[in-house]
């Protein structure tokens, strides 16, 4: 079996640039990596379409989709159709947060780690480019890594999991430099947050200004392909 030999590592997978970018960190520290997404009800599931491309061509041993509905309790952008996604900046935390999301992420990946008996999970939060998600903070990181130590089989006897976050410190223009070096082909993967059916992005929201913003930083062609009616 591929990676077989490897030391197993379950890394979150949202089809996006920093997830990507993740994904190929990981490999390169020679982790057997388990790519895991949500389809959560998020108005922009074309993303789950990238990240299967993402976890294929970054030769991920198994990529699984795990079906929850956010959109039951509302409360974001991203999960309720009534909430517009806004296309200018603002002050404090923007509406495209979803309560508790990366919480639950971390959580079911938590899960799925103890199974494989893996005890390293990867995700692509980051503290510097970023929307403001009180839940991509290494605060946050911290408190859910010694959450997961108290709760867990694995944790109390003595096999203690890590939650890594190389991208946490590092500019956009870096990562995608990163990225780069390791062979990432951000074409592949979907960072918009009303992405169209064919995964056009619309050049407008937050996430596709930092991904833009990030490119030109770095020097490099952005690979993004925008919807016909969209900058």
């Amino acid at each position: 079996m591929p990676g077989s030999t490897l030391k197993k590592a379950v890394v979150l997978v949202s089809g996006g640039l920093d997830s990507a970018t993740v994904l190929a960190m990981a490999r390169a520290q020679d982790f057997a990596c388990y790519a895991l997404s949500f389809d959560y009800g998020q108005r922009h599931r074309v993303e789950l379409q990238a990240a299967a491309r993402v976890a294929a061509a970054l030769g991920a041993v198994e990529h699984k989709t795990i079906s929850l509905d956010l959109g039951g309790i509302g409360g974001s952008a991203l999960t309720d159709a009534a909430i517009a996604v806004p296309e200018e900046g603002g002050e404090g935390i923007p509406v495209t947060y979803v309560p508790a999301r990366n919480t639950v992420f971390l959580a079911l990946a938590l899960g799925w780690a103890e199974v494989l008996a893996a005890q390293d999970i990867f995700i692509g939060v980051n503290a510097v480019d970023y929307s403001g998600y009180p839940d991509c903070r290494p605060e946050f990181i911290a408190a859910f890594e010694k959450t997961a130590n108290l709760a867990t089989k694995a944790g109390v006897e003595g096999r203690p999991f890590h939650i890594h976050t190389p991208l946490m410190q590092m500019s956009k223009a870096d990562i995608i430099r990163t990225g780069q070096h390791l062979g990432v082909d951000y074409a592949i993967t979907v960072s918009c947050y009303q992405a169209d059916e064919l995964g056009r992005a619309c050049g407008r929201c937050d996430s596709c200004r930092l991904r833009r913003e990030g490119f030109i930083a770095a020097g490099t062609v952005d690979p993004t392909p925008y919807a016909a009616d969209r900058p």
